[in-house]
């Protein structure tokens, strides 16, 4: 990068931080600011000064027992700064749509709420400008369709594990054993997790570990009186990032090869947080990642054929070549008997 493009990208990092410093109820610390723009402590105290300089009235410095955090009051940042992009309007209206046919019809709707909130506020001037480019914008966006069955949350269900979670409540409702009985479970709600399901993550009173819960089959759901809160510290994104899927097993180091014609493939995909990439002399591509959750691997490889080879761990070789086995029996089965009925 150029020394114009270095100065272009100082300058909006320090627009960047002043936005953070505006949205942000709590503030943020030099800690923060270092870590949210990848500089060191030194780099973020000359971007809080400049945010200072430029924005005087409104920078506030808030001390607790911990650190001094830093702020703007509300309304400290001049329209043009804060003011919704085509870009950014236009994203709100695809997410919408993604989670429309994911599946998701109330955190759909939120989002949509948002976005006509959004553009409420914009002056009349503002509006005008930005509808054309809007309405541009998602005609020429569109939403693959994901193939494969989908479990779709219960908008009231949803609606009121929030409110538990946010006001620290125990839940009551009712879940299908395996055997097909009904059974009440009174649960401490952690967290929500989304993917092509919806899973409730809870832990029952007596237990010490947390469970997924399908939402689409929860039933009869009750907020308690009960106090009941995760423990304080719980990470959530923490606890979802130890599998590669949704379901929960103890990690495994995990290194797969792409050949090299699909090494370009494999570079953009994102397989796990916790992901590297090692180009090999040869052309290939190492990736290794530690997560649980093999099964769920074993169906993702499945899509790349012989294009990947599965270096470690042994357990997820030997599953995979299980599924193989599985899949072939079955489908030389399913086709030796439609040929038993040919002519």
């Amino acid at each position: 990068m150029d020394s114009e493009g270095v100065r272009l990208e100082k300058a909006g990092n320090i627009l960047r931080l002043a936005k953070h410093l505006a949205s942000s109820a709590e503030g943020m610390s030099l800690d923060d600011i270092a870590s949210e723009f990848r500089v060191t402590r030194r780099t973020a105290e000359r971007m809080r000064d400049t945010v200072r300089d430029l924005f005087p009235g409104a920078f506030e410095i808030l001390t607790d027992w911990r650190s001094k955090r830093f702020r703007i009051s509300g309304g400290g940042l001049p329209g043009f700064v804060v003011a919704p992009t085509a870009g950014e309007v236009a994203e709100l209206v695809t997410a919408a749509r993604a989670l429309e046919l994911a599946g998701h019809p109330l955190r759909a709707a939120l989002l949509e709420s948002l976005g006509t909130k959004v553009r409420a506020a914009l002056p009349d001037r503002g509006r005008r400008r930005l509808a054309p480019d809007v309405e541009a914008l998602c005609r020429a966006e569109a939403i693959a369709r994901q193939v494969g069955p989908r479990n779709a949350a219960d908008g009231r269900t949803l609606d009121l594990l929030r409110q538990a979670i946010l006001s620290m409540r125990r839940i009551r409702f009712i879940y299908p054993t395996r055997a097909g009985t009904d059974v009440e479970h009174l649960l401490i709600p952690y967290g929500l997790l989304f993917g092509r399901s919806t899973f409730l993550l809870a832990r029952k009173t007596r237990h010490k570990e947390p469970l997924l819960w399908r939402l689409d089959r929860i039933q009869d759901l009750s907020v308690t009186d009960v106090p009941g809160a995760p423990p304080d510290d719980f990470d959530l994104e923490a606890f979802a990032a130890r599998s590669f899927g949704i379901y929960q097993e103890d990690p495994s180091e995990v290194v797969l090869r792409f050949t090299a014609s699909a090494a370009n493939s494999a570079r953009g995909m994102h397989f796990h947080v916790t992901q590297q990439l090692f180009e090999l002399p040869d052309g290939r591509l190492e990736v290794r990642f530690t997560a649980g959750g093999l099964l769920e691997m074993v169906h993702h490889l499945f899509t790349w054929g012989t294009a990947v080879e599965i270096v470690a761990p042994l357990a997820l070789q030997r599953m995979m070549s299980e599924q193989l086995e599985l899949a072939l029996r079955h489908h030389r089965a399913s086709s030796a008997e439609q040929g038993r009925f040919v002519g």
